[in-house]
């Protein structure tokens, strides 16, 4: 089985690579290299350097992949306040052309990765996947606009998929620049020094999922799932104020953050059910929080 992923390059999708290589499938990876970085590929991995809004039919025809990882993404909510033409392009226009391509090029299988902000405000905690779907911020929307051309494509064409709706994924190789970073950020802060911001009280919660525990569920999607939208997270609340105090714990630094106001577009809460993935992937997260921080840490102290 031949396996594509785009943004191969970036956090998530290396990671994905990185398990699809250990599985021994054939794996090629494609990435415009505006957020992915090379040195987080393998070096004798199959690459492509092609951005997902232009034509790919020529690394589709060379290559015949049987299944593909859709991570290549803009997936920051800040940036998608500012500037959700450019969002809405990569997330739904860069989306649309690549069913386009898998089904001009017989592809089996499409797995995307969606996310948490489809849901919104949460009604009720946590969130299961028939909750209903209210983004409050451009980035949000994008992702839902893209389900539902996936859903269409299926529809139309037979293009069998499965959807991942992450929680918030943290690991190694995660840009810190960007709010969907936090983890990144607060330890790349804190081991230069520099002053550390969080936004609001710093009461707000957040899911955190490892991304190797992310890597595996797209690794259980293929075989499994099919047609279904599944979410991908640990079921556990940690708040912002925790990470911050855990991170500086671990580092050994005391320091004391700043608080400014609340971002637009940001939910106080998030917590996803886990059960669904259980059944339908026979997946559960095997790192802890602590596990996967203190990894993390570990690998931004080799970097900084």
């Amino acid at each position: 089985m031949k396996v594509l992923v785009t943004g191969g390059a970036g956090f998530i999708g290396s990671n994905i690579v990185d398990e699809l290589i250990k599985e021994n499938f054939e794996t090629i990876a494609v990435d415009n290299l505006a957020a992915g970085n090379m040195r987080n590929l393998p070096k004798d991995s199959v690459f492509y350097k092609a951005d997902i809004c232009e034509n790919l039919d020529q690394v589709f025809m060379a290559e015949k992949p049987d299944i593909v990882i859709h991570q290549a993404a803009q997936v920051s909510v800040t940036k998608s306040m500012s500037d959700p033409v450019y969002d809405g392009h990569i997330n739904v226009i860069g989306t649309v052309n690549l069913l386009n391509t898998c089904v001009k090029h017989g592809v089996k299988k499409f797995i995307f990765s969606s996310s948490a902000a489809v849901y919104g405000s949460p009604q009720y905690l946590p969130i299961d996947e028939s909750h209903p779907s209210a983004p409050i911020s451009p980035y949000g929307i994008s992702k839902q606009c893209a389900e539902q051309y996936i859903q269409l494509f299926s529809s139309m064409y037979h293009l069998p998929y499965t959807i991942l709706r992450y929680s918030n994924v943290f690991g190694p190789r995660q840009d810190v620049n960007g709010e969907a970073g936090v983890i990144a950020i607060f330890i790349e802060k804190l081991v230069k020094g520099d002053i550390i911001n969080i936004y609001g009280d710093g009461l707000q919660t957040r899911d955190f999922v490892f991304v190797k525990d992310v890597a595996r569920a797209n690794i259980a999607a293929l075989t499994s799932g099919e047609n279904s939208i599944i979410n991908i997270g640990s079921q556990s609340q940690v708040p912002i104020v925790e990470v911050f105090r855990r991170i500086s714990q671990i580092l050994n630094v005391e320091v004391s953050p700043n608080y400014s106001d609340e971002r637009p577009g940001d939910i106080k809460h998030s917590i996803l059910s886990k059960e669904y993935a259980e059944k339908a992937l026979k997946w559960l997260p095997k790192y802890s929080f602590s596990a996967g921080l203190k990894e993390t840490i570990k690998y931004y102290q080799g970097l900084l």
